[in-house]
């Protein structure tokens, strides 16, 4: 079934974000969403396409939904965000 759906701005932006960071289209995440939300698939579904460190359990699913930043921090002329790591974590 094809359907327009119309979001908001804080919506689009988070779902486009989150299928840039899987590499998965955002009609695939809108499509998984639906069937979680009517409680046709489980919620860690073993299909391969999920992201490993959240099925492994290395990290925990986000517990407050993406929200885009308030304040940017810039950094003084002349710094980089090299110069914030200690020497031990430069590349």
């Amino acid at each position: 079934m094809a359907t327009n759906l119309r979001l908001r701005s804080e919506t689009e932006d988070a779902l486009r974000a989150e299928a840039q960071r899987t590499g998965r289209s955002q009609q695939e995440l809108i499509r998984e969403a639906v069937d979680r939300y009517l409680g046709l698939v489980p919620d860690i579904a073993v299909t391969g396409q999920e992201d490993p460190l959240l099925i492994s359990g290395a990290v925990r699913a986000p517990r407050v939904p993406y929200q885009r930043p308030r304040h940017r921090l810039t950094l003084p002329s002349g710094m980089t965000t090299a110069d914030l790591l200690d020497r031990a974590d430069r590349m």
